[in-house]
Protein backbone atom coordinates (compact mmCIF):
# COMPACT_ATOMS: atom_id res chain seq x y z
CA UNK A 1 0.00 0.00 0.00
CA UNK A 2 2.90 2.35 0.69
CA UNK A 3 4.23 2.02 -2.86
CA UNK A 4 0.77 2.74 -4.28
CA UNK A 5 0.44 5.87 -2.13
CA UNK A 6 3.94 7.00 -3.12
CA UNK A 7 3.10 6.66 -6.82
CA UNK A 8 -0.19 8.50 -6.29
CA UNK A 9 1.62 11.29 -4.42
CA UNK A 10 4.22 11.61 -7.16
CA UNK A 11 1.53 11.70 -9.86
CA UNK A 12 -0.44 14.35 -7.95
CA UNK A 13 2.66 16.53 -7.51
CA UNK A 14 3.47 16.08 -11.20
CA UNK A 15 -0.08 17.09 -12.10
CA UNK A 16 0.16 20.19 -9.90
CA UNK A 17 3.41 21.27 -11.57
CA UNK A 18 2.11 20.61 -15.09
CA UNK A 19 -1.20 22.37 -14.42
CA UNK A 20 0.61 25.36 -12.96
CA UNK A 21 2.70 25.57 -16.14
CA UNK A 22 -0.43 25.32 -18.29
CA UNK A 23 -2.17 28.05 -16.32
CA UNK A 24 0.90 30.29 -16.69
CA UNK A 25 1.11 29.73 -20.46
CA UNK A 26 -2.62 30.18 -20.96
CA UNK A 27 -2.59 33.25 -18.70
CA UNK A 28 0.02 34.92 -20.92
CA UNK A 29 -1.94 33.94 -24.00
CA UNK A 30 -5.17 35.29 -22.53
CA UNK A 31 -3.54 38.64 -21.78
CA UNK A 32 -2.55 38.88 -25.46
CA UNK A 33 -5.68 37.71 -27.28
CA UNK A 34 -8.55 37.82 -24.71
CA UNK A 35 -10.12 34.63 -26.05
CA UNK A 36 -13.01 33.14 -24.07
CA UNK A 37 -11.76 29.67 -24.99
CA UNK A 38 -8.42 30.43 -23.35
CA UNK A 39 -10.19 31.79 -20.28
CA UNK A 40 -12.30 28.63 -20.13
CA UNK A 41 -9.12 26.54 -20.37
CA UNK A 42 -7.65 28.46 -17.43
CA UNK A 43 -10.79 27.86 -15.35
CA UNK A 44 -10.80 24.17 -16.28
CA UNK A 45 -7.13 23.81 -15.33
CA UNK A 46 -7.87 25.65 -12.09
CA UNK A 47 -10.50 23.07 -11.15
CA UNK A 48 -8.11 20.24 -12.01
CA UNK A 49 -5.45 21.95 -9.91
CA UNK A 50 -7.83 22.14 -6.94
CA UNK A 51 -8.71 18.46 -7.40
CA UNK A 52 -5.04 17.48 -7.37
CA UNK A 53 -4.28 19.61 -4.32
CA UNK A 54 -7.15 17.93 -2.49
CA UNK A 55 -5.99 14.49 -3.65
CA UNK A 56 -2.45 15.23 -2.48
CA UNK A 57 -3.76 16.30 0.92
CA UNK A 58 -5.72 13.04 1.10
CA UNK A 59 -2.68 10.95 0.14
CA UNK A 60 -0.77 12.40 3.08
CA UNK A 61 -3.78 11.98 5.43
CA UNK A 62 -5.47 8.72 4.34
CA UNK A 63 -8.73 7.62 5.90
CA UNK A 64 -8.07 4.45 7.93
CA UNK A 65 -11.06 2.47 6.67
CA UNK A 66 -10.61 3.05 2.94
CA UNK A 67 -10.15 -0.21 1.02
CA UNK A 68 -6.74 -0.59 -0.64
CA UNK A 69 -8.48 -1.26 -3.96
CA UNK A 70 -9.96 2.26 -3.91
CA UNK A 71 -6.53 3.77 -3.35
CA UNK A 72 -5.13 1.69 -6.22
CA UNK A 73 -7.85 2.94 -8.56
CA UNK A 74 -7.21 6.54 -7.51
CA UNK A 75 -3.50 6.02 -8.17
CA UNK A 76 -4.18 4.73 -11.68
CA UNK A 77 -6.44 7.72 -12.38
CA UNK A 78 -3.77 10.14 -11.12
CA UNK A 79 -1.14 8.56 -13.39
CA UNK A 80 -3.46 8.65 -16.41
CA UNK A 81 -4.28 12.26 -15.64
CA UNK A 82 -0.55 13.08 -15.52
CA UNK A 83 -0.07 11.64 -19.02
CA UNK A 84 -3.10 13.55 -20.31
CA UNK A 85 -1.94 16.87 -18.84
CA UNK A 86 1.62 16.31 -20.09
CA UNK A 87 0.25 15.72 -23.59
CA UNK A 88 -1.84 18.87 -23.39
CA UNK A 89 1.14 20.89 -22.18
CA UNK A 90 3.31 19.52 -24.99
CA UNK A 91 0.69 20.44 -27.60
CA UNK A 92 0.20 23.87 -26.06
CA UNK A 93 3.94 24.64 -26.33
CA UNK A 94 4.05 23.61 -30.01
Amino acid sequence: MTLVLDIARLAAVTNIILLSALIAVWGQLYRKIRSTFTLGSIVFAGFLLAENLLALWYYFNPTPGLPPFAVEIMMVLQVLEAFAIATLLYITWQ
